[in-house]
């Protein structure tokens, strides 16, 4: 019986004794698992490691190109901007205020050709005059009414083109023989250094009389223009009171003359009158 009962309490904290293993292997393995769950296997993290780096070449890749695309389209936007800007400039350029005095521009020309005294001068002399030939040119299309007038301011400025490169040859043919007469100074040829001094003399002496006369002829040519330019206004001030008097224009009568005649019904002549003795 003592036995038995000895049997059974073995049986007992054996029993137990196993639960209680049971019990920590279990907590062992449900620790392992909570470990595996917090970190990832080693395979994973290399796979976590390659797709940020793949994502973060990517997106470098991305900022490069829309960095590229930003500053081509900034310089874009610079290159149409400066061409605005030179266009603007140009027009102004171009551009005549109202109630220009297209007289004064080969005046300009010519007393800017007059003052030159060097290549380099005549040269800026003609550019100035070429200017003003570009922004008459303009002129024409922007004032109509005064186109007469630009067209002979035109011719004037042409002139004075023409002009500056004559002056330009006689200035470079000064200079040869300046040069010619100091190499004579040098060699002591007095008759000849004297000849050649003489023949300078002359040749601007006979140059500033003739510019003293463009600037003449360019003053004179600017009353005449003034002028003619005055009378046109007149014209075209009693013709638009004719207009307005008989409430018709030129070319409506010429019409209303050519439907008469091609009806038969246009005024005759005045009958020839018959002078007897």
């Amino acid at each position: 019986m003592v036995d038995l009962k000895m049997t059974a309490d073995s049986a007992v904290r054996q029993a137990a004794q196993d639960m209680q293993a049971a019990r920590l292997a279990a907590t062992a393995r449900q620790e392992k698992q909570d470990e595996a769950s917090v970190q990832p296997p080693q395979d994973m993290k290399q796979a976590a490691q390659q797709a940020a780096a793949v994502w973060e070449d990517a997106v470098k890749r991305a900022e490069d190109a829309y960095s590229a695309e930003a500053d081509e389209a900034k310089s874009l936007a610079e290159m149409m901007k400066e061409a605005k800007e030179r266009a603007e400039e140009q027009r102004e350029r171009f551009k005549l205020p109202k109630n220009t005095r297209y007289g004064d521009m080969p005046m300009e020309a010519y007393a800017r050709l007059s003052k030159a005294r060097t290549q380099a001068q005549a040269s800026a002399a003609a550019g100035y005059a070429r200017r003003k030939i570009l922004q008459c040119q303009a002129a024409l299309r922007q004032d109509p009414d005064n186109a007469a007038r630009i067209r002979a301011t035109i011719q004037s400025l042409q002139k004075a083109v023409n002009r500056a490169g004559r002056k330009k040859r006689e200035l470079q043919q000064d200079q040869l023989t300046e040069a010619q007469r100091a190499k004579a100074a040098q060699r002591r040829e007095k008759q000849k250094a004297l000849r050649l001094k003489r023949e300078l003399c002359r040749r601007k002496t006979m140059r500033g009389i003739r510019e003293h006369g463009y600037l003449r002829e360019c003053e004179i040519e600017n009353r005449l223009q003034d002028q003619l330019q005055q009378t046109r206004m007149e014209l075209q001030q009693q013709l638009q009171q004719l207009n307005t008097s008989f409430g018709t224009t030129p070319e409506m009568a010429a019409q209303q003359y050519t439907a008469q005649a091609a009806a038969g019904t246009a005024p005759a002549a005045d009958a020839a009158v018959d002078i007897q003795a």
